[in-house]
């Protein structure tokens, strides 16, 4: 099926633009998912953050230790909480990610910009429903 094989060279293509950005960033590749997690849905707790990723707690600390380092994310306090933490992106440091993006970022306004609004809003559900499937199917494996 066409639009199967065309995800697959997205999924790839994408891959390899994520570790680019990775190298120049300085960053695993692990990092670069957790940072992008911790933007789209942080402040966020470690608790939550392991269970978005599926990694394990104890991996997930040495990550969040070697991103607090080098200044790309805080642990802080839950306000609500005060024996909770809620790791956040400082957005300072994470410009630089969205520098190395912004070519993908331009290209995808331009695609974007020949389709119309029934369109694009067609694309977006399809893209989303993908995306569940592909939660549905790790859930899956991780509880093998």
């Amino acid at each position: 099926m066409a639009i199967k094989k065309a995800l697959r060279e997205l999924r790839s293509q994408l891959s390899l633009l994520d570790r680019q950005v990775s190298a120049r960033a300085e960053l695993k590749d692990v990092d670069l998912d957790c940072l992008d997690l911790i933007g789209r849905h942080g402040p966020i707790s470690p608790t939550a953050l392991a269970r978005q990723t599926g990694l394990h707690p104890a991996t997930l600390t040495g990550i969040l230790d070697r991103l607090e380092r080098a200044g790309w994310v805080a642990r802080e306090r839950d306000t609500a909480d005060r024996r909770a933490v809620l790791i956040r992106a400082l957005p300072e440091r994470n410009a630089e990610l969205f520098r190395l993006y912004s070519g993908m970022n331009h290209a995808m306004d331009e695609i974007c910009a020949g389709y119309t609004e029934a369109e694009l809003d067609l694309l977006a559900d399809f893209l989303r429903r993908a995306t569940g499937a592909g939660r549905d199917a790790t859930v899956a494996l991780s509880g093998d």
